[in-house]
């Protein structure tokens, strides 16, 4: 039975009906010599007749009859699963986890609000991607689409909307020397421990935000790693070093005992949805239209 193909069975249980080429044909959006050419090589496959056929009439083998009262129900079947998997495919309807590394602002819960008005049915939960780990949620299966910081080179999965680009701004203590300044250099990093993600971040991800150079080479020393950013916050009050952190997620965190300084030379940080190649759905195409339409 290797090699079976279902348009094969499909053909020999409408001719089963029809009991006429022609109309088999029909049916089946096909010629009738093409029917014939399925019908033979089922009937290859299976060793015997199924169909006999003479000028004047088309009937069922005794075979023919057995294997049409086997195949009906499971060809039945076949087609249900088939049918099922479509709908829940095109459902947008349904619970749709989404998951954000940092913090939600608002215009991504705008986001989320649109999606929930354009698709009545369908319920939006939020939980938080640890700094330290922004995809192994999408690649457990924990949450359906993400909202993380890039890179994504992750094998797997899929970039939609690129969103929030932000210029770098360096959070340091306020007893730090560089405090007082009104904007560093990309090549001043050399003088900051910079603060990196622990955990199975990639080294490409971690580097991308903690880097080990200057953009002209000067070397940057490694600060402490650390799992979550409220860590990284308190080494950073402690004077142990100092992170790279987009402007509106600075702000977001800003406490009396850090500042933090614009960083000129160093690219903007950037936002994406993400979601697993293997779980995208209708929901998760949905949302990813929905923010590309409404954040900026």
């Amino acid at each position: 039975m290797g090699g079976l193909e279902v348009r094969e069975l499909e053909c020999f249980l409408v001719l089963a009906q029809e009991l006429h080429f022609g109309r088999t044909g029909e049916r089946l959006y096909v010629s009738q010599s093409r029917v014939s050419q399925l019908l033979g090589s089922l009937e290859r496959r299976v060793g015997a007749r199924l169909v006999s056929r003479t000028s004047r009439s088309v009937r069922l083998t005794p075979l023919g009859e057995r294997f049409r009262d086997a195949l009906e129900p499971a060809y039945g079947a076949l087609r249900a699963v088939v049918d099922d998997t479509r709908h829940a495919a095109r459902e947008v309807a349904g619970r749709l986890r989404i998951g954000f590394q940092g913090t939600a602002d608002d215009r991504l819960l705008a986001a989320v609000t649109a999606y929930q008005e354009r698709h009545p049915g369908s319920r939006v939960e939020i939980t938080e991607v640890a700094l330290s780990d922004p995809f192994g949620p999408l690649h457990r299966g924990e949450v359906d689409a993400a909202v993380v910081l890039l890179p994504v080179e992750e094998e797997g999965l899929v970039l939609g909307p690129v969103f929030s680009r932000q210029p770098q701004r360096l959070t340091i203590s306020v007893r730090h020397p560089l405090a007082a300044r009104s904007e560093v250099s990309a090549e001043e990093l050399a003088a900051v421990p910079l603060i990196a993600a622990a955990g199975p971040a990639g080294e490409y991800w971690r580097r991308a935000h903690a880097p080990l150079v200057t953009p002209g080479g000067r070397p940057i020393p490694e600060g402490p790693a650390v799992t979550t950013l409220q860590e990284g916050l308190w080494l950073i009050a402690a004077g142990r070093g100092g992170m790279l952190l987009c402007e509106p997620t600075a702000a977001y965190h800003r406490r009396a005992d850090v500042v933090d300084i614009p960083v000129t030379g160093l690219p903007e940080t950037a936002l994406g949805l993400v979601w697993h190649r293997d779980h995208e759905n209708a929901r998760i195409r949905a949302l990813s239209a929905v923010v590309a339409e409404t954040v900026p």
